[in-house]
């Protein structure tokens, strides 16, 4: 009886709730409830990307789908391989000078400015360049942009932290045995001495080389501004031309370094472990090295890919160490098959185009890549570019990559590991 009287009370609520309920309306629910999601939402924009290059050099390319915006401003001359002799070491403590105190603007209202719009900020250099950026909601992203460009004040303590903190990642460097590896194929490569050949993770850079080094690379002219979830491009663009700086500074060149094709090696017996590269002069096509990469790691070998220098690694105990080379003077001699490199090809192109949708920050990088290597940014173009590479492309880029000669970098116990005179026969 109890549950039958707790049923008809329910039901008699009900009705009573139906009857007194809320008359009919006039306004549309969007009117009556601002706010409210639309029932049928329109599409979000394709990936279309805008681009314009301004008098002062700077090229700025924007795309409108991103759901979040990152923007990001890259100088490809700001990297290691441009430091004069006087200047060892600017590049990586440059770094550590992004977001810091600029003309009229100290370091609290610069990274205040950022952090009050939800800005996650980034900065990183290498041997090729330096970019400097922020991710944030779309409607916050475009206004605070200029504060990328704005010029370094070189305070006295903004210097001296920069060096500090540069020379912990160098401390953290010495102590990674890729960092180690990479650092011997480049100077195996193009000389230890040259641009590209000694290291980026250089400490103790001067004051007066700082401050050199930033004022002859960090320049608009070359730059290139990458923005995504950027709905209007042209008011975007009228924004960078009245909030950036309006001089346009003399481009620097990026340093072209001649690939010698030498040895480098560290010995570090403690270490119980042979670390092993075989390196070439890779073709000048990003599409084709990254097809060559992908090769390679489908015949049984790890390869790394990089503007201009391409090749295979790995890692065995001492008294092995000869047998690895061995192994990985097979890898690239053998002729891949038509299957492999089909299926290499198809595996390039999608993680190529998988970048492209891999997250507003991964976009504006892949933007970038593209704007400095082609001067244009496409996702049909990019995807052109791969389905063109043929089989006989590839195998000529390999008999081109061998004829260069070849560059040995070994980290390790070193007791085991062949000189490279002894290899270069293998791949005449």
């Amino acid at each position: 009886m109890a549950i039958r009287a707790l049923a008809t009370h329910l039901s008699r609520r009900a009705n009573n709730v139906a009857v007194g309920g809320r008359s009919f309306s006039a306004l549309t629910a969007v009117e009556e409830f601002p706010g409210l999601p639309a029932t049928n939402p329109s599409s979000s924009p394709s990936l279309t990307p805008s681009i314009t290059t301004l008098p002062t050099g700077l090229t700025i390319v924007t795309e409108p789908s991103s759901l979040t915006s990152t923007v990001s401003l890259t100088f490809p001359s700001a990297g290691s391989s441009n430091e004069l002799p006087s200047e060892s070491g600017a590049a990586l403590a440059n770094r550590y000078l992004s977001f810091k105190s600029g003309k009229d603007l100290s370091t609290a209202i610069i990274t205040r400015s950022l952090e009050d719009v939800g800005a996650a900020l980034f900065s990183h250099a290498g041997r090729r360049g330096a970019t400097v950026g922020y991710t944030a909601l779309r409607e916050n992203a475009a206004w605070v942009a200029p504060l990328l460009a704005v010029g370094c004040g070189f305070e006295k303590w903004d210097v001296r932290d920069a060096v500090q903190m540069a020379g912990k990642e160098v401390e953290e460097a010495k102590a990674n045995v890729q960092v180690a590896l990479t650092d011997q194929i480049y100077a195996a490569a193009y000389g230890p001495q040259s641009s590209l050949g000694h290291s980026y993770y250089t400490p103790n850079a001067s004051r007066p080389s700082i401050i050199s080094f930033r004022e002859r690379t960090y320049t608009l002219n070359g730059a290139v501004l990458a923005a995504t979830g950027i709905a209007d491009h042209e008011a975007f663009v009228r924004m960078v031309e009245e909030e950036f700086p309006k001089a346009a500074p003399p481009k620097v060149d990026k340093v072209e370094t001649a690939y010698l094709g030498g040895e480098a090696r560290m010995d570090a017996p403690s270490t119980g472990y042979t670390h092993v590269a075989l390196a070439f002069s890779g073709p000048t096509s990003t599409p084709l090295m990254n097809v060559l990469k992908h090769t390679f790691n489908l015949s049984g070998a790890s390869a790394f890919a990089s503007p201009g220098i391409f090749g295979v690694y790995s890692g065995s105990a001492p008294s092995d160490a000869s047998g690895t080379i061995d192994a990985l003077s097979s890898v690239l001699n053998s002729t891949p098959s038509a299957d492999v490199i089909a299926k290499a090809k198809a595996s390039a192109k999608s993680e190529a185009l998988c970048a492209l949708s891999g997250g507003s920050k991964s976009l504006a990088d892949a933007m970038t890549a593209s704007i400095l290597d082609s001067c244009t940014f496409s996702p049909e173009a990019l995807a052109e570019a791969y389905d063109a590479i043929s089989e006989a492309d590839v195998k000529k880029a390999l008999d081109d990559m061998k004829k260069g000669g070849v560059s040995l970098a070994a980290v390790g116990d070193l007791s085991y590991v062949p000189y490279r005179a002894s290899l270069a026969g293998r791949f005449n």
